[in-house]
């Protein structure tokens, strides 16, 4: 028996999908308006590289351990600009694609262990990856070269299969 959560020790534990509750009085109770995370992905893009790091879905990539956010920018001032891009895949009929893929900045000094960041833009990208909308304006070139050079080394098949709009976005 697992004490911490009442269960026998050999059954896999469920692991729950992050709950979304709405304010709309129907609610059903817990999981009720639950969305699936299992085909998003987050990008780390940092200078020149871009690589995955899952630890932004809760804040925690190797760029933001130990760093203390804040909403004003002059907070940190020698902060470096970082991207997160967020990832969301799909199936189509040739196969998976890279169907929403939107970028959100952040500034990050780890000697100060200070940085900015929005987390309701942070938020709302993701959403908008996962309702499959393309947004990376705020992306340089150097920014763009990464992410499309990850994406197309990581899985070519899926870069075959993406929407000429991802392609366009990216140069």
């Amino acid at each position: 028996m697992d004490i911490n959560n009442n269960q026998p020790a050999d059954k896999p534990k469920k692991l729950n999908a992050l709950n979304i509750v709405s304010g709309k009085v129907e609610h059903k109770g817990f999981g009720a308006g639950s969305i699936d995370l299992s085909q998003l992905s987050s990008v780390i893009i940092d200078g020149d590289e871009a690589y995955l790091d899952m630890g932004a879905l809760h804040a925690k990539s190797k760029v933001e351990k130990g760093i203390k956010f804040s909403v004003n920018k002059e907070d940190a001032p020698n902060g470096r600009t970082c991207f997160i891009v967020w990832v969301a895949a799909d199936r189509k009929e040739t196969g998976m694609y890279y169907a929403g893929v939107t970028s959100c900045e952040m500034t990050v000094d780890p000697e100060a262990k200070r940085g900015w960041k929005i987390l309701a833009d942070h938020v709302n990208r993701m959403d908008y990856a996962l309702k499959r909308r393309i947004m990376l304006e705020n992306l340089g070139e150097r920014e763009k070269a990464a992410l499309k050079k990850l994406l197309m080394e990581y899985n070519p098949a899926m870069w075959d299969n993406s929407n000429d709009d991802l392609k366009e976005a990216l140069g």
